[in-house]
């Protein structure tokens, strides 16, 4: 099979961007074509305003599971879910059968049992070092599977016996991670995310607002942490930017 070529896949983006016509304003209509290895992988467009970003939609399709912490889940009421209608693809039903594993980070077992995620198609797993087996039972009866983990030196699950279980018995090769700063911190922390891909909008905020990571101890330019940028590009106002940690000397090069 051909491999798709650029101007291919930017025609196609541009077929899916028409499917928020009049639905976006005031934001730009967006359409995205995730490739990997000469192959589309995913698909998706910016469906309405206030919504996901297109490109959130493809990556949730290719993920084997979608990662998240409690607190986001309490702000957000997030479904993490495919949806159909917002891949706008002709075998979009069938991509939206199969539903990533929601993994919700849950400490302390403060996921409301009425989350939406806990409605939606597929499974969600909740990760926990809180050994509340009443509080487990309930969740377990709305609709989650209740993983207890062993507890870090904070108390907190134990983020690489999650992703040792995610490998090992959920056969997850990729994750993707749609978090707030907490979790999203603890992760870069434990030098597990591979790619970034972040957005930023023309907006500033005061002193007193959420960091994207929360990184405690990072208080002079010489603890700072490098990145190694793949892709930058403008999308309407805001700036997409992909990129790695740099973990060494040699992904500088």
């Amino acid at each position: 099979m051909t491999p798709p070529s650029p101007e291919a896949c930017m025609a196609r983006a541009l077929q899916l961007a028409r499917h928020g016509l009049y639905t976006t304003h005031p934001n730009p209509r967006v359409g995205c074509v995730v490739v990997n290895a000469g192959r589309i992988v995913g698909e998706g467009y910016h469906a309405y305003a206030g919504g996901p970003h297109a490109e959130v939609h493809a990556l949730r399709a290719r993920a084997s599971a979608v990662m998240t912490g409690v607190d986001s889940v309490i702000f957000d009421n997030s479904r993490l879910t495919v949806r159909a209608d917002q891949l706008a693809l002709e075998d979009g039903e069938a991509i939206a059968r199969r539903q990533p594993l929601r993994v919700v980070v849950d400490s302390r077992l403060r996921l409301p049992l009425a989350a939406a995620c806990l409605r939606e198609p597929g499974r969600t797993l909740v990760a926990t070092c809180t050994p509340d087996e009443a509080r487990r039972e309930a969740l377990s009866r709305a609709g989650a599977e209740v993983l207890m983990l062993p507890a870090d030196e904070g108390g907190r699950v134990d983020l690489r016996a999650l992703l040792a279980y995610l490998a090992r018995d959920e056969q997850c090769n990729e994750v993707l991670l749609e978090t707030g700063a907490t979790l999203a911190g603890a992760m870069l922390d434990l030098e597990a995310i591979d790619e970034m891909h972040l957005f930023v909008a023309p907006t500033l905020l005061g002193g007193e607002a959420r960091p994207l990571f929360a990184l405690p101890g990072l208080e002079r330019m010489a603890q700072q942490r490098p990145l190694h940028i793949d892709d930058i590009r403008a999308v309407g106002q805001d700036w997409r930017i992909v990129a790695r940690p740099s973990r060494s000397a040699k992904d500088e090069a």
